[in-house]
């Protein structure tokens, strides 16, 4: 299993907008060879929210940051959103 977390610090003012992309999103991952699931977590202080990804292997998450669904999905986000570049981490699961 391998899991990506990619944490966006969201400006503040436009949490609702965020939230609506993904309730809104066109749900192009879902349908990625190996993807598992997804979670949005919304944070209980600040503006940093967790989009948690779950992939059967690297090689699946890497096929889809490099399909054109993945550009597609985002090419649609909104200038501003974000106050800062997100920040992706990547781990493998090694025990249950």
């Amino acid at each position: 299993m391998f899991i990506v977390m990619n944490r966006i610090t969201v400006t503040e003012g436009r949490e609702a907008d965020f939230e609506k992309t993904f309730t809104e999103r066109d749900r192009a991952v879902d349908l990625m060879s190996g993807f598992v699931d997804m979670q949005v977590l919304r944070p209980a202080e600040g503006h940093t929210y967790i989009v948690l990804t779950r992939w059967k292997s690297r090689e699946d998450f890497e096929n889809w940051t490099h399909s054109e669904a993945f550009i597609a999905a985002h090419r649609k986000q909104s200038p501003g959103l974000a106050e800062t570049r997100p920040v992706l981490e990547m781990y493998e699961v090694f025990t249950q």
